[in-house]
């Protein structure tokens, strides 16, 4: 990974992820989650494939790779990209790098009341699991993680 696709990356993420929810991580946590060989990063440019400059990236995912399935760890599209059919593509781009890797399922975790549910389930993920008071939330309220799954 370079520097100037960890830029891009912590860039989405500034805009992306609301501060509330504590979602986002921090540079550090990026560069050494992409030091592990399992670990993939993909950045997405408005023509839904990978830009020629990371600077012109308006989205990405962070996913984790084990024998049999892939694990999806961050994936944003910028806010003024969206509704543009970004996300869906990244999804595609993500199952479609899974399928090569030998992956035939997919899981996501998210907080219950994230919007971008809808596109999860547009795309395929079924929910298949819980966590009760998961997330904690700056006033002290916790959440539920659900999980998500697709199968390739």
């Amino acid at each position: 990974m370079t520097d100037d696709e960890l830029d891009a990356i912590m860039r989405i993420m500034d805009a992306a992820f609301d501060p509330q929810w504590g979602e986002a991580w921090n540079r550090r946590q990026i560069a050494s989650a992409l030091t592990m060989s399992n670990t993939h990063a993909t950045l997405m440019g408005a023509s839904g494939t990978a830009p020629a400059d990371p600077g012109e990236s308006l989205g990405f995912a962070i996913v984790r790779a084990a024998p049999g399935e892939e694990e999806i760890l961050l994936i944003a599209v910028m806010p003024q990209a969206r509704r543009r059919g970004l996300g869906a593509r990244l999804i595609a781009t993500l199952a479609d790098n899974a399928r090569q890797r030998g992956a035939t399922r997919i899981f996501l975790e998210m907080r219950e009341n994230n919007p971008a549910r809808t596109l999860y389930v547009a795309e395929g993920f079924m929910p298949i699991g819980r966590r009760k008071n998961y997330y904690s939330l700056r006033d002290g309220a916790r959440m539920d993680a659900i999980t998500f799954a697709l199968d390739l």
